[in-house]
């Protein structure tokens, strides 16, 4: 049976929903209407990412949303609030973008995958977290934008995710426009690695998600970092880096009973070492 946690406990309606089931862990962003990115639901996500970093009955993340809007971003009635401090918000800015950046860098250094599933609305700091995500699954009705520039604000921050997954023309266009694009434009320009009809969501992304659980945890560690890291260097600084990492993973205990388990056609156990 599924573990059901809400991380706030309060009266109010937790920011942060999770559940736990055959090495998935699912965090939902239950802060309708717009799921937006507080404090507080940035710092929930976060502990929940801490927590699970060597939590060994977590094997795959995935990031989803209730309501229509899978997250509009920061919140910006939140951020307005604090102008009326002494100076004029400076420090909660800084604060809010801090702990967003470190957020998505913790999606990105996470020794596990994650998964976006996104069913509605993904915009600015939203469209980010997508981006961030090492998969992401959208259905037909999902919709994506870096709106800041309609509002004087640009999307410098979510301009990083985004540049890292989709081409810079792809990239400025929607930085530069501020208009939204569609799932399936979403898919052209390679911000999500599918679209499916929004009934077969769940069902598509819990298949994508056993399917990588069923691997070595320890082999989806090396390769999600080796990936990461070798992305950031020159061509040959990449494969003397790759051909290192291939060296280690060969020792490993799990690819000697991974190889050993192909040669003598039989199913791998693994042990994470």
């Amino acid at each position: 049976m599924a573990e059901i946690v809400a991380i706030n406990r309060s009266h109010e309606q937790a920011p942060l929903q999770r559940t736990l089931e055959g090495g998935i862990l699912r965090l939902t962003l239950s802060s309708p209407p717009a799921n937006a990115l507080s404090l507080a639901l940035m710092e929930a996500l976060q502990r929940e990412l801490d927590s699970a970093r060597d939590d060994k009955a977590v094997g795959v993340v995935i990031i989803s949303a209730s309501g229509k809007v899978f997250s509009a971003g920061h919140d910006l009635k939140e951020m307005t609030a604090h102008r009326a401090d002494a100076d004029r918000g400076r420090g909660f800015f800084e604060l809010t973008m801090g702990r967003c950046s470190t957020l998505m860098q913790s999606i990105v250094r996470l020794p596990k995958p994650v998964i976006a599933e996104v069913d509605g609305v993904a915009t600015a700091a939203g469209c980010q977290l997508v981006a961030s995500c090492d998969l992401a699954i959208a259905s037909d009705q999902a919709t994506f934008a870096t709106p800041g520039v309609n509002i004087g604000l640009f999307c410098s921050t979510p301009m990083v995710a985004l540049s890292r997954n989709i081409s810079r023309k792809h990239a400025m266009e929607m930085l530069l426009t501020g208009e939204t694009v569609d799932a399936a434009t979403a898919r052209e320009f390679g911000l999500v690695n599918r679209v499916v009809p929004r009934e077969y969501l769940n069902q598509v992304v819990t298949k994508y998600a056993q399917t990588i659980v069923s691997k070595s945890p320890l082999t989806l560690k090396i390769g999600k970092e080796a990936f990461y890291a070798q992305a950031e260097m020159g061509l040959s600084d990449a494969y003397d880096y790759a051909a290192r990492v291939m060296v280690e993973n060969m020792l490993a205990r799990d690819a000697e009973e991974g190889i050993g388990a192909f040669i003598g056609k039989r199913k791998p156990e693994w042990t994470g070492e």
